[in-house]
């Protein structure tokens, strides 16, 4: 009897498992990131990286250059200034800023440079985040949220967008 059981309660920690990791690999989104003119300027793949998400980048047709890359509250790109973003993803109330005490808002990013072609092609990583839907701190949240690139560096201090300039590129994120 004891032999039976065992390997029941094998066979349930096995199926789990592998339902667990079906549906982790599931959790992955593309978004495709416009200019303010409206023009594609690449793609965002997101994907669950437990704790958090990976973000693997491929843009073309920015400004060479330091920029900011943030998750914003709401899932809308209005051009030519995408303000309709609203602000940085903040479900915890904290303050902006990598390096701020008192922060970061779990849409902070830590900065990426743009090559003298236009174009960037990293991966960046963001643990206060999640694709999970019907957590506090999902992307999808709330009907979703927006990616964002500025013009400029995030400062990585002040409150509330570190004085990363202009909303150059933006993309939606939905379920």
């Amino acid at each position: 009897m004891n032999k039976r059981i065992l390997m029941s309660v094998s066979l349930a920690i096995a199926l789990f498992s592998v339902s667990a990791s079906a549906h982790h690999a599931k959790l992955s989104k593309v978004v495709n990131l416009n200019d303010a003119k409206g023009a594609a300027v690449g793609t965002a793949t997101i994907k669950e990286a437990g704790p958090g998400v990976k973000i693997h980048l491929e843009l073309t047709g920015l400004t060479p250059g330091e920029h900011a890359i943030h998750f914003h509250q709401t899932p809308s790109c209005v051009a030519p200034d995408f303000k309709s973003a609203g602000g940085h993803f903040n479900p915890t109330g904290a303050h902006h800023g990598l390096k701020n005490p008192a922060g970061p808002h779990a849409g902070d990013m830590s900065n990426f440079t743009v090559g003298a072609d236009g174009k960037a092609k990293l991966t960046v990583a963001n643990e206060r985040v999640t694709l999970n839907p019907g957590l506090p701190n999902s992307l999808f949240a709330n009907g979703g949220t927006a990616l964002v690139i500025h013009a400029k560096a995030d400062d990585m201090t002040s409150d509330p967008a570190g004085n990363a300039g202009d909303r150059v590129a933006c993309g939606v994120i939905t379920p």
